[in-house]
Protein backbone atom coordinates (compact mmCIF):
# COMPACT_ATOMS: atom_id res chain seq x y z
CA UNK A 1 0.00 0.00 0.00
CA UNK A 2 1.08 3.23 -1.18
CA UNK A 3 1.82 6.09 1.82
CA UNK A 4 -0.96 7.71 0.58
CA UNK A 5 -3.22 5.14 0.44
CA UNK A 6 -2.16 4.68 3.82
CA UNK A 7 -2.96 8.28 4.66
CA UNK A 8 -6.57 7.73 3.56
CA UNK A 9 -6.81 4.50 5.04
CA UNK A 10 -6.33 5.98 8.33
CA UNK A 11 -7.99 9.24 8.28
CA UNK A 12 -10.94 7.20 7.06
CA UNK A 13 -10.86 4.92 9.96
CA UNK A 14 -10.55 8.26 11.67
CA UNK A 15 -14.25 9.19 10.29
CA UNK A 16 -15.99 6.06 11.43
CA UNK A 17 -14.44 6.21 15.00
CA UNK A 18 -15.94 9.92 14.63
CA UNK A 19 -18.89 9.05 13.91
CA UNK A 20 -19.40 5.84 16.70
CA UNK A 21 -18.67 8.40 19.07
CA UNK A 22 -21.17 10.92 17.85
CA UNK A 23 -23.76 8.14 17.98
CA UNK A 24 -23.16 6.96 21.00
CA UNK A 25 -22.67 10.37 22.79
CA UNK A 26 -25.67 12.90 22.47
CA UNK A 27 -24.67 16.31 22.45
CA UNK A 28 -26.54 19.68 20.77
CA UNK A 29 -25.75 22.77 19.74
CA UNK A 30 -25.11 25.92 21.47
CA UNK A 31 -27.70 28.90 21.03
CA UNK A 32 -25.88 30.19 18.08
CA UNK A 33 -26.05 27.15 16.29
CA UNK A 34 -29.81 26.94 17.70
CA UNK A 35 -30.91 30.11 16.50
CA UNK A 36 -29.44 29.09 12.62
CA UNK A 37 -31.73 26.30 12.70
CA UNK A 38 -34.75 28.63 14.01
CA UNK A 39 -33.82 30.91 10.93
CA UNK A 40 -33.50 28.16 8.66
CA UNK A 41 -37.01 26.73 9.03
CA UNK A 42 -38.61 29.91 9.02
CA UNK A 43 -36.36 30.43 5.03
CA UNK A 44 -38.41 27.22 4.50
CA UNK A 45 -41.46 28.64 5.66
CA UNK A 46 -40.95 31.55 2.78
CA UNK A 47 -40.14 34.06 5.67
CA UNK A 48 -37.25 36.37 6.14
CA UNK A 49 -34.98 35.07 9.57
CA UNK A 50 -35.55 37.00 12.47
CA UNK A 51 -31.83 38.82 12.68
CA UNK A 52 -33.66 41.13 14.93
CA UNK A 53 -34.96 38.80 17.44
CA UNK A 54 -34.29 39.66 20.84
CA UNK A 55 -30.46 38.96 21.87
CA UNK A 56 -29.99 37.44 18.19
CA UNK A 57 -26.50 36.42 17.79
CA UNK A 58 -24.60 37.32 14.18
CA UNK A 59 -25.91 35.59 11.14
CA UNK A 60 -22.95 34.12 9.50
CA UNK A 61 -24.10 33.17 5.57
CA UNK A 62 -23.41 29.71 4.61
CA UNK A 63 -23.88 28.05 8.18
CA UNK A 64 -27.80 29.89 7.82
CA UNK A 65 -27.56 28.41 4.17
CA UNK A 66 -26.52 24.70 5.69
CA UNK A 67 -28.82 24.73 8.63
CA UNK A 68 -32.01 25.41 6.09
CA UNK A 69 -30.92 22.36 4.10
CA UNK A 70 -30.64 20.23 7.10
CA UNK A 71 -34.22 21.96 8.51
CA UNK A 72 -35.28 20.51 5.32
CA UNK A 73 -33.62 17.19 5.04
CA UNK A 74 -33.69 15.95 8.98
CA UNK A 75 -36.71 17.87 10.46
CA UNK A 76 -36.60 18.33 14.18
CA UNK A 77 -33.24 16.06 14.30
CA UNK A 78 -31.18 18.65 12.19
CA UNK A 79 -29.67 19.73 15.80
CA UNK A 80 -28.26 16.07 15.58
CA UNK A 81 -26.58 16.69 12.06
CA UNK A 82 -24.89 20.06 12.70
CA UNK A 83 -23.27 18.68 15.58
CA UNK A 84 -22.75 15.56 12.95
CA UNK A 85 -21.25 18.61 10.31
CA UNK A 86 -18.81 19.81 13.24
CA UNK A 87 -17.55 16.12 14.09
CA UNK A 88 -16.47 15.92 10.27
CA UNK A 89 -15.50 19.29 10.12
CA UNK A 90 -12.87 18.05 13.30
CA UNK A 91 -11.56 15.41 11.26
CA UNK A 92 -11.12 17.44 8.14
CA UNK A 93 -8.90 20.16 10.74
CA UNK A 94 -7.00 16.89 11.95
CA UNK A 95 -6.53 15.74 8.46
CA UNK A 96 -5.57 19.88 6.86
CA UNK A 97 -2.93 20.30 9.85
CA UNK A 98 -1.21 16.90 9.27
CA UNK A 99 -0.92 17.64 5.97
CA UNK A 100 0.31 21.13 6.01
CA UNK A 101 2.79 20.22 8.99
CA UNK A 102 3.84 17.51 6.51
CA UNK A 103 4.60 19.79 3.90
CA UNK A 104 6.34 22.63 5.79
CA UNK A 105 8.18 20.48 8.20
CA UNK A 106 8.20 16.75 7.72
CA UNK A 107 5.57 13.98 8.77
CA UNK A 108 6.35 13.18 12.29
CA UNK A 109 6.10 17.06 12.69
CA UNK A 110 2.49 16.88 10.97
CA UNK A 111 1.73 14.02 12.83
CA UNK A 112 2.31 15.83 16.00
CA UNK A 113 0.69 18.34 14.88
CA UNK A 114 -2.37 16.48 14.41
CA UNK A 115 -2.62 15.09 17.51
CA UNK A 116 -2.11 18.15 19.88
CA UNK A 117 -5.09 19.45 17.14
CA UNK A 118 -7.27 16.80 17.70
CA UNK A 119 -7.16 16.24 21.57
CA UNK A 120 -7.55 20.16 22.26
CA UNK A 121 -10.38 20.04 24.54
CA UNK A 122 -11.93 23.26 24.03
CA UNK A 123 -12.21 22.42 19.85
CA UNK A 124 -13.73 19.14 21.06
CA UNK A 125 -16.71 21.27 22.92
CA UNK A 126 -16.92 23.38 20.16
CA UNK A 127 -17.62 20.07 18.18
CA UNK A 128 -20.23 19.08 20.92
CA UNK A 129 -21.78 22.04 20.49
CA UNK A 130 -21.49 22.62 16.65
CA UNK A 131 -20.05 25.95 17.07
CA UNK A 132 -19.68 27.60 13.35
CA UNK A 133 -15.23 27.51 13.97
CA UNK A 134 -15.53 24.11 13.30
CA UNK A 135 -16.18 23.79 9.61
CA UNK A 136 -14.34 27.49 9.19
CA UNK A 137 -11.28 25.91 10.62
CA UNK A 138 -11.81 23.11 8.45
CA UNK A 139 -11.92 24.91 5.13
CA UNK A 140 -9.08 27.05 6.12
CA UNK A 141 -6.67 25.06 7.34
CA UNK A 142 -7.33 22.94 3.52
CA UNK A 143 -6.59 25.93 1.94
CA UNK A 144 -3.30 26.28 4.30
CA UNK A 145 -2.66 22.47 2.94
CA UNK A 146 -3.02 23.33 -0.75
CA UNK A 147 -1.13 26.19 -0.51
CA UNK A 148 1.77 24.89 1.42
CA UNK A 149 1.79 21.98 -1.35
CA UNK A 150 2.35 24.48 -4.02
CA UNK A 151 2.78 27.81 -3.42
CA UNK A 152 0.78 30.51 -5.74
CA UNK A 153 -1.73 28.14 -6.44
CA UNK A 154 -4.35 30.52 -7.31
CA UNK A 155 -7.69 29.09 -7.72
CA UNK A 156 -8.20 26.69 -5.17
CA UNK A 157 -6.84 27.95 -2.45
CA UNK A 158 -9.05 31.42 -2.69
CA UNK A 159 -11.84 29.23 -3.76
CA UNK A 160 -11.77 27.95 0.14
CA UNK A 161 -11.12 30.95 1.48
CA UNK A 162 -13.92 32.65 0.29
CA UNK A 163 -15.93 30.19 1.16
CA UNK A 164 -14.55 30.00 4.90
CA UNK A 165 -15.51 34.02 4.25
CA UNK A 166 -19.13 32.98 4.34
CA UNK A 167 -18.44 31.75 7.76
CA UNK A 168 -16.45 33.64 9.64
CA UNK A 169 -15.17 37.42 8.55
CA UNK A 170 -11.89 36.62 9.37
CA UNK A 171 -10.99 34.42 6.35
CA UNK A 172 -11.51 37.89 4.54
CA UNK A 173 -8.35 39.21 6.06
CA UNK A 174 -6.84 35.54 4.76
CA UNK A 175 -8.45 36.06 1.28
CA UNK A 176 -7.09 39.83 0.92
CA UNK A 177 -3.78 38.32 1.61
CA UNK A 178 -3.75 35.88 -0.08
CA UNK A 179 -4.69 38.33 -3.30
CA UNK A 180 -1.48 40.02 -2.45
CA UNK A 181 0.78 37.22 -2.35
CA UNK A 182 -0.33 36.36 -5.97
CA UNK A 183 -0.22 39.26 -7.38
CA UNK A 184 3.41 40.48 -5.70
CA UNK A 185 5.63 41.20 -8.70
CA UNK A 186 8.15 38.05 -9.67
CA UNK A 187 10.16 36.65 -12.16
CA UNK A 188 13.16 38.85 -13.80
CA UNK A 189 11.25 41.29 -15.43
CA UNK A 190 9.41 41.98 -11.98
CA UNK A 191 5.49 42.39 -13.65
CA UNK A 192 2.83 42.09 -11.07
CA UNK A 193 -0.15 39.83 -12.46
CA UNK A 194 -3.55 41.93 -11.23
CA UNK A 195 -5.11 38.57 -10.45
CA UNK A 196 -8.70 40.30 -10.85
CA UNK A 197 -10.67 36.59 -10.52
CA UNK A 198 -9.08 35.64 -7.69
CA UNK A 199 -9.68 39.03 -6.29
CA UNK A 200 -13.45 38.60 -7.06
CA UNK A 201 -13.40 35.66 -5.52
CA UNK A 202 -11.80 37.34 -2.30
CA UNK A 203 -14.75 39.77 -2.30
CA UNK A 204 -17.65 37.00 -2.01
CA UNK A 205 -18.01 36.68 1.73
CA UNK A 206 -18.01 40.64 2.55
CA UNK A 207 -20.53 41.13 -0.59
CA UNK A 208 -22.48 38.35 0.28
CA UNK A 209 -22.57 38.70 3.69
CA UNK A 210 -23.64 42.48 3.70
CA UNK A 211 -26.93 41.30 0.61
CA UNK A 212 -28.05 38.79 2.99
CA UNK A 213 -28.25 41.12 5.98
CA UNK A 214 -29.54 43.63 3.32
CA UNK A 215 -32.27 41.53 2.15
CA UNK A 216 -33.42 40.29 5.58
CA UNK A 217 -32.68 44.11 7.76
CA UNK A 218 -32.27 46.76 5.34
CA UNK A 219 -29.60 47.55 6.55
CA UNK A 220 -26.19 45.93 4.62
CA UNK A 221 -23.80 46.43 7.73
CA UNK A 222 -26.60 44.77 10.30
CA UNK A 223 -24.07 41.92 11.30
CA UNK A 224 -21.87 44.53 12.36
CA UNK A 225 -24.01 46.87 14.22
CA UNK A 226 -25.88 44.42 16.01
CA UNK A 227 -22.45 42.24 17.16
CA UNK A 228 -21.39 45.66 18.40
CA UNK A 229 -24.56 46.61 20.25
CA UNK A 230 -25.04 43.03 21.52
CA UNK A 231 -21.48 42.99 23.09
CA UNK A 232 -22.15 46.46 25.08
CA UNK A 233 -25.62 45.02 26.43
CA UNK A 234 -23.75 41.73 27.21
CA UNK A 235 -20.68 43.93 29.55
CA UNK A 236 -18.82 41.75 27.42
CA UNK A 237 -14.96 42.42 27.13
CA UNK A 238 -13.62 44.89 24.41
CA UNK A 239 -11.55 47.46 23.36
CA UNK A 240 -8.38 47.64 22.22
CA UNK A 241 -6.65 47.74 25.60
CA UNK A 242 -7.86 44.42 26.11
CA UNK A 243 -6.65 42.88 23.45
CA UNK A 244 -2.65 41.99 24.49
CA UNK A 245 -3.57 40.19 27.90
CA UNK A 246 -7.06 38.50 26.40
CA UNK A 247 -4.15 37.40 23.57
CA UNK A 248 -1.92 35.84 25.88
CA UNK A 249 -4.24 34.27 28.41
CA UNK A 250 -6.63 33.24 25.57
CA UNK A 251 -3.38 31.60 23.76
CA UNK A 252 -2.37 29.68 26.72
CA UNK A 253 -5.58 28.57 27.54
CA UNK A 254 -6.28 27.01 24.34
CA UNK A 255 -3.06 25.63 23.51
CA UNK A 256 -2.21 24.07 27.48
CA UNK A 257 0.79 25.31 28.60
CA UNK A 258 3.19 22.75 27.51
CA UNK A 259 2.04 23.21 23.68
CA UNK A 260 2.06 27.52 24.24
CA UNK A 261 5.64 26.59 25.44
CA UNK A 262 6.57 24.20 22.34
CA UNK A 263 5.10 26.53 20.00
CA UNK A 264 6.87 29.48 21.55
CA UNK A 265 9.90 27.08 21.05
CA UNK A 266 8.89 26.02 17.69
CA UNK A 267 8.88 29.98 16.36
CA UNK A 268 11.95 30.65 18.13
CA UNK A 269 13.91 27.80 16.55
CA UNK A 270 11.95 28.48 12.96
CA UNK A 271 13.36 32.13 13.41
CA UNK A 272 16.83 31.00 13.98
CA UNK A 273 16.89 28.92 10.91
CA UNK A 274 17.89 25.79 13.35
CA UNK A 275 15.98 22.94 11.42
CA UNK A 276 17.93 21.07 9.10
CA UNK A 277 16.73 20.96 6.35
CA UNK A 278 14.83 24.15 6.11
CA UNK A 279 11.15 24.59 6.43
CA UNK A 280 9.11 24.13 3.16
CA UNK A 281 6.32 27.23 2.69
CA UNK A 282 6.68 28.73 5.71
CA UNK A 283 5.06 31.66 4.47
CA UNK A 284 1.41 29.34 5.58
CA UNK A 285 1.64 28.95 9.00
CA UNK A 286 3.17 32.75 9.14
CA UNK A 287 0.78 33.83 7.47
CA UNK A 288 -2.36 31.78 9.31
CA UNK A 289 -0.46 33.25 12.47
CA UNK A 290 -0.08 36.96 11.68
CA UNK A 291 -3.87 36.99 9.79
CA UNK A 292 -5.03 36.06 12.74
CA UNK A 293 -3.44 38.10 15.30
CA UNK A 294 -4.34 41.00 13.15
CA UNK A 295 -7.90 39.99 12.99
CA UNK A 296 -7.72 40.00 16.76
CA UNK A 297 -6.96 43.44 17.06
CA UNK A 298 -9.27 44.45 14.47
CA UNK A 299 -11.67 43.09 16.29
CA UNK A 300 -10.57 45.08 19.38
CA UNK A 301 -10.01 48.46 17.66
CA UNK A 302 -13.54 47.87 16.41
CA UNK A 303 -15.24 47.74 20.06
CA UNK A 304 -16.44 44.39 19.30
CA UNK A 305 -16.64 41.22 21.67
CA UNK A 306 -13.52 39.88 22.72
CA UNK A 307 -13.39 35.97 22.39
CA UNK A 308 -10.99 33.11 22.77
CA UNK A 309 -12.37 31.57 19.92
CA UNK A 310 -11.85 34.54 17.42
CA UNK A 311 -7.58 33.23 17.96
CA UNK A 312 -8.31 29.55 16.77
CA UNK A 313 -6.72 30.11 13.60
CA UNK A 314 -3.46 31.64 15.17
CA UNK A 315 -4.21 28.59 17.74
CA UNK A 316 -3.66 26.24 14.93
CA UNK A 317 -1.06 27.60 13.57
CA UNK A 318 1.05 27.67 16.74
CA UNK A 319 -0.08 23.87 16.68
CA UNK A 320 2.10 23.33 13.59
CA UNK A 321 5.24 25.61 15.22
CA UNK A 322 4.63 22.90 18.58
CA UNK A 323 4.76 19.79 16.16
CA UNK A 324 8.39 21.43 14.71
CA UNK A 325 9.40 21.86 18.28
CA UNK A 326 9.07 18.21 19.41
CA UNK A 327 9.69 16.64 16.46
CA UNK A 328 11.71 18.23 14.03
CA UNK A 329 14.97 16.49 15.67
CA UNK A 330 13.74 13.06 13.58
CA UNK A 331 15.17 15.31 10.63
CA UNK A 332 18.60 16.06 11.73
CA UNK A 333 21.61 13.55 11.03
CA UNK A 334 21.96 10.74 13.24
CA UNK A 335 24.74 11.36 15.85
CA UNK A 336 24.86 14.84 15.54
CA UNK A 337 25.19 17.52 18.51
CA UNK A 338 22.28 19.01 16.98
CA UNK A 339 19.98 16.65 17.03
CA UNK A 340 21.21 15.42 20.96
CA UNK A 341 20.65 18.83 22.11
CA UNK A 342 16.97 18.88 20.56
CA UNK A 343 16.19 15.76 21.91
CA UNK A 344 17.06 16.72 25.45
CA UNK A 345 14.55 19.90 25.00
CA UNK A 346 12.27 17.49 23.73
CA UNK A 347 12.52 15.30 27.34
CA UNK A 348 12.00 18.04 29.51
CA UNK A 349 8.93 19.90 27.65
CA UNK A 350 7.63 16.27 27.90
CA UNK A 351 8.08 15.68 31.85
CA UNK A 352 6.64 19.19 31.91
CA UNK A 353 4.10 18.08 29.77
CA UNK A 354 3.52 14.83 32.23
CA UNK A 355 3.57 17.21 35.39
CA UNK A 356 0.75 19.51 33.78
CA UNK A 357 -1.25 16.40 32.68
CA UNK A 358 -1.33 14.88 36.07
CA UNK A 359 -2.34 18.34 37.77
CA UNK A 360 -5.18 18.96 35.45
CA UNK A 361 -6.42 15.28 35.13
CA UNK A 362 -9.53 16.75 36.17
CA UNK A 363 -10.40 18.47 33.13
CA UNK A 364 -10.95 15.20 31.78
CA UNK A 365 -13.77 14.15 34.47
CA UNK A 366 -15.14 18.21 33.84
CA UNK A 367 -15.42 17.61 29.87
CA UNK A 368 -17.17 14.60 30.47
CA UNK A 369 -19.21 15.87 33.13
CA UNK A 370 -20.03 19.26 30.38
CA UNK A 371 -21.29 16.49 27.75
CA UNK A 372 -23.60 14.55 30.32
CA UNK A 373 -24.85 18.26 31.17
CA UNK A 374 -25.88 19.27 27.90
CA UNK A 375 -27.95 16.06 27.06
CA UNK A 376 -29.30 15.60 30.33
CA UNK A 377 -30.60 19.77 30.10
CA UNK A 378 -31.62 18.78 26.60
CA UNK A 379 -33.59 16.16 27.14
CA UNK A 380 -35.18 17.40 30.34
CA UNK A 381 -36.30 20.64 28.81
CA UNK A 382 -37.59 18.23 25.14
CA UNK A 383 -39.67 16.44 27.98
CA UNK A 384 -41.30 19.53 29.32
CA UNK A 385 -41.92 21.44 26.16
CA UNK A 386 -43.58 18.17 24.74
CA UNK A 387 -45.80 17.50 28.14
CA UNK A 388 -49.36 17.27 27.38
CA UNK A 389 -50.25 19.29 29.89
CA UNK A 390 -47.78 22.07 28.47
CA UNK A 391 -48.94 21.82 24.98
CA UNK A 392 -52.65 22.53 26.29
CA UNK A 393 -51.42 25.06 27.83
CA UNK A 394 -50.13 27.00 25.26
CA UNK A 395 -53.17 28.13 24.29
CA UNK A 396 -52.93 30.46 27.29
CA UNK A 397 -50.31 32.45 25.67
CA UNK A 398 -46.51 32.15 24.85
CA UNK A 399 -43.88 30.24 26.23
CA UNK A 400 -41.26 32.25 28.39
CA UNK A 401 -37.74 31.68 29.37
CA UNK A 402 -36.42 33.86 32.28
CA UNK A 403 -33.90 35.83 29.75
CA UNK A 404 -32.90 34.53 26.14
CA UNK A 405 -30.18 31.89 26.85
CA UNK A 406 -32.93 29.25 26.55
CA UNK A 407 -34.84 30.71 23.84
CA UNK A 408 -33.51 29.56 20.52
CA UNK A 409 -33.63 25.89 22.18
CA UNK A 410 -37.36 26.40 22.86
CA UNK A 411 -37.74 27.55 19.78
CA UNK A 412 -36.63 24.51 17.64
CA UNK A 413 -37.76 22.12 20.33
CA UNK A 414 -41.61 23.63 19.41
CA UNK A 415 -41.17 24.25 15.72
CA UNK A 416 -42.18 28.14 17.21
CA UNK A 417 -42.29 31.74 16.53
CA UNK A 418 -40.54 34.33 17.91
CA UNK A 419 -43.66 35.40 19.40
CA UNK A 420 -44.55 32.07 20.73
CA UNK A 421 -41.87 31.56 22.74
CA UNK A 422 -39.99 34.38 24.28
CA UNK A 423 -37.81 35.69 26.94
CA UNK A 424 -39.49 37.13 30.34
CA UNK A 425 -36.20 40.00 30.74
CA UNK A 426 -37.04 41.41 27.27
CA UNK A 427 -40.64 41.89 28.63
CA UNK A 428 -43.51 40.81 31.14
CA UNK A 429 -45.89 38.38 29.85
CA UNK A 430 -49.92 38.24 31.27
CA UNK A 431 -50.37 35.02 30.75
CA UNK A 432 -48.45 31.70 29.35
CA UNK A 433 -46.47 29.37 30.36
CA UNK A 434 -43.63 30.24 32.34
CA UNK A 435 -40.40 28.01 31.98
CA UNK A 436 -38.19 27.84 35.44
CA UNK A 437 -34.94 26.31 36.05
CA UNK A 438 -34.94 24.37 39.19
CA UNK A 439 -31.71 22.89 39.80
CA UNK A 440 -28.88 25.04 41.09
CA UNK A 441 -26.19 24.45 38.59
CA UNK A 442 -28.77 24.40 35.67
CA UNK A 443 -29.95 27.90 36.85
CA UNK A 444 -26.61 29.52 37.54
CA UNK A 445 -26.06 28.66 33.44
CA UNK A 446 -29.02 29.39 32.10
CA UNK A 447 -31.11 31.65 34.88
CA UNK A 448 -29.08 34.42 35.01
CA UNK A 449 -27.96 37.54 32.73
CA UNK A 450 -26.69 41.11 32.77
CA UNK A 451 -29.27 43.83 32.71
CA UNK A 452 -31.89 40.85 33.51
CA UNK A 453 -33.88 41.22 37.14
CA UNK A 454 -33.59 38.27 39.07
CA UNK A 455 -37.35 37.92 39.32
CA UNK A 456 -37.76 36.71 36.36
CA UNK A 457 -37.04 33.57 37.95
CA UNK A 458 -39.81 33.63 40.29
CA UNK A 459 -42.91 32.96 38.70
CA UNK A 460 -45.68 36.41 38.75
CA UNK A 461 -48.77 36.64 40.59
CA UNK A 462 -51.22 33.96 39.30
CA UNK A 463 -49.23 31.47 37.72
CA UNK A 464 -50.05 27.91 39.25
CA UNK A 465 -47.56 24.84 39.03
CA UNK A 466 -47.92 22.65 35.71
CA UNK A 467 -45.37 19.94 35.64
CA UNK A 468 -41.94 19.35 36.23
CA UNK A 469 -39.50 17.17 34.12
CA UNK A 470 -35.96 16.98 36.24
CA UNK A 471 -33.93 20.47 35.87
CA UNK A 472 -37.73 22.53 35.05
CA UNK A 473 -40.86 23.38 36.32
CA UNK A 474 -43.63 25.39 34.27
CA UNK A 475 -46.56 27.07 35.45
CA UNK A 476 -49.60 28.48 33.92
CA UNK A 477 -51.71 31.42 33.99
CA UNK A 478 -54.29 31.78 31.57
CA UNK A 479 -56.72 34.93 30.99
Amino acid sequence: MTAGRREVAAFALLTVAAVVVWALVRTYPNYDAYYHLDWGREILAGRKPTFGAYKAPTEHPLYLGISAVLAGVFGEHADRALVLLGVLSMVALVWAVFRTGRTVFGFWQGVVAALLTGSSFALLLYVARAYVDMPFLAVVLWAAALEAARPRRGLPVMALLAVAGLLRPEAWLLAGAYWAWCAWPRGADGRRDPQLGLLALAAVGPVVWALVDLWVTGDPLHSLHATSDLADELHRVRGIAHVPGSFVTFIVDALRLPVALAALAGVVLVALRIPRPPARSLHVPLALLGAGILAFVITGAAGLSILPRYLTVPVIALTLFAGEAIAGWTTLPRGGRERRGWGVGVVVLALIGIVFVVSKVGVVHRFTGELRFITGVHDDLVATLHDPAVARARRCGPVTFPNYRLVPDGRWILDASRTQVGARSARRRAHGVAIFLIDPKTLNRYGFVDGASPRTNVPDPGYLPLVRHGRFAAYVSCP
